[in-house]
């Protein structure tokens, strides 16, 4: 039989039970307590590949991630030991909680009770470290500890901007850490349509380029409490219909585009707002194509049209170099919206395929690898935008069906796009999105 441990471990057997607290006393056993002090992780530990299986077999002087993502994991320990014998286990997805990993302790003694015991360890972040203490008290633990999680780099608010209604305009509407769309902020800087936005300094944003009645180079900052600053002298070849995303954890990217034809060029952007000049551009020249952030610290530019639809890939390092093109999974389009989601994966989704539009989906993983298509939800349409919000998840807006609509569609974390939310604001297409702090 086995009990779930939290901070504290329980042993039942026999009829008896063993609470162990997480300073290593024994609450009640039927005997006298015992006190146990931990002491910190040393070293001459190797750890191992992260274990997935629902059994294994534990070996002394490793450390072992458990991720019970899928399943439960029974672990065998060690059938003989010595003094001294160290092992750890850590809980690699912070899982434990619904799926516990099980001790048996093989034939020897844990924490003084006998092989008839099983123990189970069950929260999530949960570190234990295990040293073998001789034939008497056998196993004990010298860490049972929880980490905390490490709080997620993404922003907790976003921002759509400009567009157009058939007029330009730089209006902005905000968005809540709880996906909820505000009503029109009046416009600051030159209104225009076909712009970019993204992040940049960990929790401000930047829109840039877009057409105000001829191609322009301009930018927009967004302070960490998203207020839309005047514009900024324009840097780089004026252009429209690129994206943007984020990389490196604090930097920006404006990549792709139309400048009087399609162009590849690529402009970065520094962990303080600054747009640098034209980098000579990778992959194929396109426009109209999405941008969104992957792997914490990279990005990825996909889709768009070269004059021919396409479903081309290009990623981009966590020092903003751009790859060249990776072949395209999923139907292809132009005019579709990215984001990130889940803390360090990405999606894209809508656009126009060459008969319709669409509300497809492709999701990417944390290592930039574009999935097939989800089926699409909610209202299909073109020349939307796409940013995070709530740190781990993604909010699609706006753009146009047969008209401009301002509709939105929420994105869990972990990828899955909910149905049509009503619109708020100011229906209009052409329109960029980033997130902020």
């Amino acid at each position: 039989m086995s009990g779930i441990i939290g901070s504290k471990i329980n042993i039942r057997g026999s009829g008896r039970i063993a609470k162990l607290g997480t300073d290593g006393q024994v609450l009640t056993s039927g005997g006298a307590g015992v006190q146990v002090n931990y002491e910190d992780v040393v070293g001459g530990i190797s750890w191992q590949a992260v274990e997935t299986g629902s059994t294994m077999t534990a070996v002394a002087g490793n450390a072992y991630p458990i991720n019970t993502t899928s399943n439960q994991c029974t672990i065998t320990l060690p059938s003989s030991a010595s003094n001294g014998d160290e092992i750890i286990f850590a809980d690699y997805d912070r899982t434990w909680g619904t799926n516990s990993i099980i001790l048996d302790s093989n034939g020897l003694n844990y924490q003084g009770q006998d092989d008839t015991y099983d123990v189970e360890y069950g929260t999530d972040g949960q570190n234990v470290s295990i040293v073998y203490s001789g034939a008497t008290k056998g196993w004990i633990p010298t860490l049972d500890k929880t980490v905390a999680e490490a709080p997620f780099k993404g922003n907790d608010n976003g921002i759509f901007g400009y567009g157009t209604t058939g007029s330009v305009s730089s209006l902005t509407n905000l968005v809540s850490n709880a996906g909820v769309v505000a009503a029109d902020v009046t416009g600051v800087g030159t209104a225009r349509y076909y712009i970019a936005a993204c992040e940049y300094g960990g929790d401000k944003g930047i829109f840039g380029y877009g057409n105000d009645g001829s191609v322009s180079s301009l930018s927009n900052l967004v302070s960490s409490s998203g207020v839309v600053a005047s514009d900024v002298t324009g840097v780089g070849t004026a252009r429209e219909q690129l994206a943007a995303c984020s990389y490196g954890d604090d930097k920006g990217i404006f990549g792709f585009g139309r400048a009087g034809s399609v162009v590849s060029m690529t402009n970065l952007v520094s962990n303080a707002g600054v747009v640098a000049t034209d980098v000579t551009g990778v992959g194929s020249a396109r426009r109209y194509l999405g941008a969104c952030e992957f792997g914490d610290d990279k990005g990825i530019f996909g889709y768009g049209t070269t004059g021919s639809i396409v479903s081309l890939t290009n990623l981009v390092s966590n020092a903003g170099v751009v790859a060249t093109d990776t072949t395209g999974v999923g139907t292809a389009r132009n005019n579709p919206a990215a984001c990130g989601y889940g803390g360090d994966k990405g999606i894209f989704a809508y656009g126009y395929d060459g008969g319709a539009v669409t509300a497809v989906s492709n999701l990417v993983s944390n290592s930039g690898v574009v999935a097939t298509d989800v089926t699409g939800v909610g209202t299909a349409r073109e020349l939307l935008a796409a940013c995070e919000y709530g740190r781990d998840k993604g909010i699609f807006g706006f753009g146009v069906i047969s008209s401009a609509t301002a509709v939105t569609n929420l994105v869990s974390n972990v990828g899955v796009v909910a149905t049509d939310v009503s619109g708020v604001g100011t229906a209009r297409y052409g329109i960029g999105a980033c997130s902020y702090n």
